[in-house]
């Protein structure tokens, strides 16, 4: 028969689910989706992962597991949770990586991104799609034909009652019948319960006729009776279960058997039983609504939690930095409320899209944010650069210049606007340094020599006297350290030059850390070198100043001799 005829439906009160009775209607609901799976189908329970954490790679993993070991009609909710958190992180990489191309001054239109995990997932994603397609396109004819042969096995049952034969005969076709339903494969979840209620009416008229043999309908009714107290003690066994899950997934089980593999029992003993299976039934169910209700609650605070999170982030995108230290730390500082974001478990369905796309539009701003930064750093050495390139021409052109305390001035002018011009760019950092202190330094020597072949006047007492009091090893020490300081100064440069280009670089990279802590050494011993000079100066100072005090009092006592 088919189901376009299907016969008016008529159920008895123990097997009919009211409105307001929520705890069987999940279960019937439940056992109404698994009515499109075979029986003989494994079931087992796949461990649902928390996706949202995996990494790209690990994610196509999964995905690629799932697919070849699984069957595809119990990995739908593994795969779209796998897809979303997919999509969403690909999406915040793909963002990125084009906010980086536009700011180093890349079209729109020719940016390309290519990646392996990408390729890798979309065609993992594809065979899945096709496995499924073929699963439901063969499933869907075999779910008609299955309904279609258990509405013939009804109308068999109905027309056993109108049979001219023996009560033997009759009873014998009607096990043959309850053997084929048993067997007849799964049905289309939309037509199960009607199938099944119209089953266990014509079911119950058919024990009513077996009254003229009531010794064949009592032995099967103290058989159905024996077997469905078995699934009233498990039922109440099953709701003192911790494990809400197996008790739930358990008790469908129990529903199944005793809708599709249990007949009727007596009418003095079926109100009683079904009772006692439906409060099982309403306190499993109750529990799972309790289990429900706290994780509700986790996940709210869950929500708060990463509310705060991006929060948080606003403010970071609020700051602009000034200083590539300043920005560095905005760096770390926004890793670290990525991860904590990250780790956070599950929000509300409803406010999961709404958390992601802020997240995702806070994350974009940063990165642009950070990524003007060194945009505009890259100008500022650029400008840097012309500045210093100005001032070498001017140094050059003083290589060869007269000595005077003139051209001497504006050299020294020079080495001090040098000094307060920024960075530049990496690649003409050393060459530039270089040109320009060769060029000082052939001035300086000249400057020197000069010195050397002019006499000291005779009469200049003080100044005699102050260079025989600076002692040629303490000019020789000052010379030292301030080519150590020099030395020191453009070793800190360099580094601090290298370190702007590892700018997308985390601050906990190996390298990174290695030169910060060079940089950090260098300040120190730099410290100590200014230090030393520091006191030089000052002893240098005292000597000086003694020397022209003896001088005072020498010519006071020669003016009182004569």
């Amino acid at each position: 028969m088919s189901e376009e005829k299907a016969p008016e439906q008529q159920t008895s009160p123990q097997e009919i689910t009211s409105p307001v009775d929520a705890h069987l209607h999940e279960i019937d609901h439940s056992n109404a989706a698994d009515a499109e799976l075979d029986k003989h189908q494994d079931k087992h329970q796949i461990p649902f992962l928390d996706y949202s954490n995996m990494a790209l790679e690990n994610l196509v993993g999964e995905l690629q597991r799932l697919v070849k070991n699984e069957s595809v009609s119990l990995i739908k909710r593994h795969v779209d949770a796998i897809k979303n958190s997919f999509d969403q992180q690909y999406q915040a990489l793909f963002d990125s990586k084009k906010e980086e191309y536009l700011a180093q001054g890349g079209v729109e239109m020719d940016f390309k991104f290519s990646s392996v995990d990408k390729r890798q997932f979309n065609e993992v994603y594809k065979e899945y799609r096709e496995k499924r397609a073929d699963y439901y396109q063969r499933q869907e004819i075999q779910l008609k034909n299955n309904l279609a042969h258990r509405w013939e096995l009804i109308e068999r049952l109905k027309g056993l009652i109108s049979m001219e034969e023996d009560i033997n005969t009759t009873y014998n076709n009607f096990k043959v019948i309850l053997a084929e339903w048993k067997n007849a494969g799964p049905i289309p979840r939309d037509k199960y319960n009607d199938v099944w209620r119209t089953y266990h009416h014509h079911m119950e008229i058919f024990y009513d006729f077996l009254n003229l043999n009531r010794e064949l309908r009592d032995l099967d009714f103290k058989h159905n009776l024996e077997e469905k107290l078995k699934l009233v003690v498990r039922a109440e066994e099953l709701a003192e279960l911790t494990d809400i899950h197996q008790a739930f997934q358990e008790l469908q089980v129990l529903h199944k058997i005793w809708k599709e593999d249990l007949g009727p029992v007596d009418k003095e003993h079926r109100n009683e039983i079904w009772d006692r299976f439906s409060k099982a039934t309403k306190t499993i169910h109750d529990n799972r609504q309790a289990y429900f209700a706290s994780l509700d609650k986790d996940l709210e605070v869950n929500l708060h939690a990463k509310e705060a999170i991006l929060e948080k982030i606003k403010q970071l995108t609020l700051h602009v930095p000034t200083s590539h230290k300043e920005i560095q730390n905005q760096i770390k500082a926004m890793e670290s409320l990525r991860q904590s974001f990250m780790e956070i478990g599950k929000v509300p369905s409803k406010q999961s899209d709404k958390v992601w796309k802020s997240f995702k539009e806070l994350s974009r701003t940063f990165n642009k944010n950070k990524n003007n930064f060194f945009k505009n750093i890259k100008k500022d050495q650029n400008d840097h650069l012309t500045q210093k390139r100005a001032l070498l021409e001017i140094a050059q052109g003083l290589v060869e210049a007269e000595i005077n305390e003139a051209n001497t001035a504006e050299l020294k002018r020079i080495q001090a606007a040098w000094k307060e011009v920024g960075h530049v760019p990496r690649k003409f950092s050393d060459a530039l340094w270089k040109d320009f202190k060769s060029a000082c330094n052939a001035y300086f020597e000249r400057l020197q020599a000069q010195k050397k072949t002019q006499q000291p006047t005779s009469t200049d007492r003080q100044t005699r006297r102050g260079q025989a009091q600076s002692a040629p090893a303490q000019q020789s020490e000052r010379s030292i350290i301030r080519k150590k300081i020099e030395e020191e100064q453009d070793k800190i440069r360099q580094l601090e030059n290298n370190l702007a280009f590892f700018s997308h670089v985390p601050d906990d990279n190996p390298v990174v850390k290695d030169v910060q802590k060079k940089i950090d050494l260098l300040h120190k011993q730099l410290d100590a070198l200014k230090e030393q000079l520091k006191q030089i100066n000052i002893q240098e100072h005292q000597q000086k100043r003694a020397a022209q005090e003896t001088d005072e009092s020498t010519e006071a006592q020669e003016d009182t001799a004569e």
